[in-house]
């Protein structure tokens, strides 16, 4: 071999091995977007701690509880999260101001769990435009899983016009012949849910003979309730939040008004809506739900109950355990723990929002059994089972299959 051959052969192998620790440098290479760094991870949200849908601020309690905890156990790759969690008050421009803070000068890397279907309406183009994942958004209108307008949106919970399509076909099996009131909220998610209804009751849509919008800031629901009462109605359905929905309750209860009942599932907690109706007002309510229960004996034993409960007592003891606004806030919690979890070192906004359309099958301690997680780039529903309940007086108590509703798109 001669000596200008063997010098050549060297050059190549010092090349060939030169492009492998190349490699291997930048696979290992990390990435970071505002709001993530190598001890760090900025989490951002809104949530009305104040105002009239107050009720719902203990999601976000249990959200900060639960990164805590995550914080406790090393964080997630090695790195901390910061909960960064500011009240909008239930209220649009607020929630505008808020986002934008949380934005521009808190530089946070997403915004997880933003509470309200008005609210996260009015900061939907922002972060779109700003390219900032707005993920698992606390309210099932349909408009947030709508990947080709809203690439950086994504909801969490099964959509309003689901559930109602569920509620619509145990009318039709249960109460062929009845006749519908319906008492909804007056803004985007309660036209999803009475479209929805509408929809599944199809050519009987003709069922509903009553119906009454009320405004989140009304102080009570009284007289609309009265209004549906008087149209003689045998069916009510209640599409309306935890304070206008146990208001309802405990009306329709003072008519001595017997309607099949059904409401919605964002206000079927024990001890937040029915208990402060009446928990013997409450007996009979038809919904829905995809959480497992605290309160339902039938988990005594499961494990996914014990890892909750042991979370409660340690990291949020003030919270009460039985609200399902907690479950709901440890569940969704868990999903974007998931997602950054996913992400490796490639903590940017684009890999966040990559990662939150590849959810295969994931299943938070609560969930119900038979329900999965799974997103996709053209699937921004990440829940879309859910399985119908009554309240017992106790309890409520699951009945029938879990059912995959039609989503709209």
């Amino acid at each position: 071999m001669s000596a200008a051959f063997q010098k050549l052969l060297v050059s190549a192998v010092l090349v060939m091995f030169g492009g492998v620790v190349s490699s291997n440098v930048a696979f290992a290479e990390k990435k970071y977007d505002p709001g993530a760094s190598d001890d760090e991870i900025k989490i951002g949200s809104i949530m009305p701690y104040s105002g009239p849908a107050s009720s719902f601020a203990v999601i976000g309690k249990t959200e900060e509880a639960y990164f805590n905890k995550v914080n406790a156990d090393g964080g997630i790759n090695g790195r901390k999260l910061r909960f960064i969690s500011y009240d909008d008050a239930y209220s649009p421009p607020k929630s505008v101001e808020q986002v934008r803070k949380l934005v521009e000068s808190d530089e946070v890397l997403l915004l997880f769990s933003p509470l309200g279907t008005a609210g996260n309406i009015a900061i939907q183009k922002y972060l779109n435009h700003k390219k900032v994942p707005q993920l698992f958004v606390a309210s099932g209108a349909t408009r947030f899983g709508d990947p080709k307008n809203f690439p950086w949106t994504m909801g969490w919970q099964p959509n309003y016009q689901t559930e109602a399509r569920i509620y619509a076909k145990s009318i039709l099996t249960n109460q062929p012949n009845g006749k519908i009131a319906i008492l909804w909220q007056n803004d985007d998610a309660g036209r999803d849910w009475v479209k929805g209804l509408r929809d599944g009751l199809g050519e009987k849509a003709g069922m509903i003979v009553a119906e009454k919008s009320y405004e989140v800031s009304d102080p009570t629901v009284d007289s609309y309730v009265a209004t549906l009462f008087d149209s003689k109605a045998d069916v009510f359905v209640a599409f309306s939040g935890p304070k206008a929905s146990a208001q309802a309750i405990k009306k329709v209860a003072e008519f001595g008004w017997k309607p099949a009942f059904y409401l919605a599932n964002i206000s079927t907690s024990i001890g937040n809506v029915l208990k402060p109706a009446g928990l013997e007002n409450s007996k009979n309510i038809i919904s829905t739900d995809y959480l497992k229960d605290p309160t339902d004996p039938a988990w005594k034993d499961d494990a996914g109950l014990k890892a909750y409960d042991a979370f409660m007592d340690k990291y949020f003891p003030d919270g009460d355990k039985t609200n399902r606004n907690n479950v709901y806030g440890y569940s969704a919690a868990q999903t974007i723990v998931q997602v950054l979890k996913q992400c490796g070192d490639d903590l940017t906004r684009e890999n966040v929002m990559k990662q939150a359309q590849g959810l295969k099958d994931f299943a938070p301690d609560m969930l119900l059994p038979g329900i999965k997680i799974n997103t996709a780039p053209s699937d921004y529903f990440p829940i879309e089972q859910l399985q119908l309940e009554k309240f017992d007086g106790s309890t409520w108590l699951r009945f029938g299959d879990v059912i995959a509703g039609e989503v709209s798109r």
